[in-house]
């Protein structure tokens, strides 16, 4: 059986690769799985962004889990967005509103002019805009970071926004059902001790709606 073939609930699948880049556009923190060098499992959490058909992600040079995927070992990357609860009238039957994916693949290791293009697209991922605002990023920042790119091709997504499925004799009863939505985060600022007086704050922080 394909690992991206269901084996419970098929009906919550999509195929569309436009639900799969309105997820990676929508949330930023994934979850890349991998097998280390002495045989064991690693899951580590990191920021991602989408880069056309290229899913990126980046890391310091030293670090061992960022030189682990850079050899190009096969990875899963998680990633999911919760929308909010399926209230249902037994907690047997409620769930998460939620969509999720993961994909499969090995990352390499990007250089030169590409390099530089994908560290703005992760930077301006998390805050739009952002590198139009503050400097260049240094030879020294550029060598201390590695950043690496997995192309979009094995995949799968679950999106479960379905009403509470009661048995009769629960619709029936007292209980309340139905769903429970998260609005947007607030999102508040707090400058940091040593900003100037007098510093105005970036158009990039309007621009963020809050992370789930």
């Amino acid at each position: 059986m394909s690992r991206t073939e269901p084996t419970r609930m098929p009906e919550l699948m999509s195929h569309a690769r436009a639900d799969l880049d309105a997820l990676l556009d929508s949330g930023v923190l994934a979850h890349v799985g991998f097998v280390d060098l002495d045989g064991t499992p690693a899951v580590l959490p990191t920021a991602v962004a989408r880069w056309g058909d290229l899913l990126l992600a980046h890391g310091s040079t030293g670090s061992r889990w960022m030189r682990r995927v850079a050899a190009g070992v096969p990875v899963a990357v998680s990633i999911a967005v919760v929308d909010g609860v399926v209230v249902a009238r037994s907690a047997f039957e409620s769930s998460l509103l939620y969509t999720s994916a993961v994909l499969f693949g090995e990352f390499h290791v990007l250089d030169g002019a590409d390099h530089e293009a994908a560290l703005d697209v992760l930077t301006d991922r998390v805050l739009p805009g952002r590198t139009s605002e503050v400097r260049r990023p240094t030879r020294r920042e550029l060598a201390a970071t590695e950043v690496v790119a997995m192309p979009i091709e094995t995949w799968s997504l679950r999106r479960s926004d379905g009403w509470p499925e009661d048995p009769e004799h629960d619709v029936a009863g007292p209980a309340w059902a139905g769903h429970l939505r998260y609005g947007p985060p607030p999102v508040t600022r707090h400058a940091a001790p040593d900003l100037r007086p007098g510093t105005p704050e970036p158009g990039s922080l309007d621009r963020v709606r809050g992370v789930r």
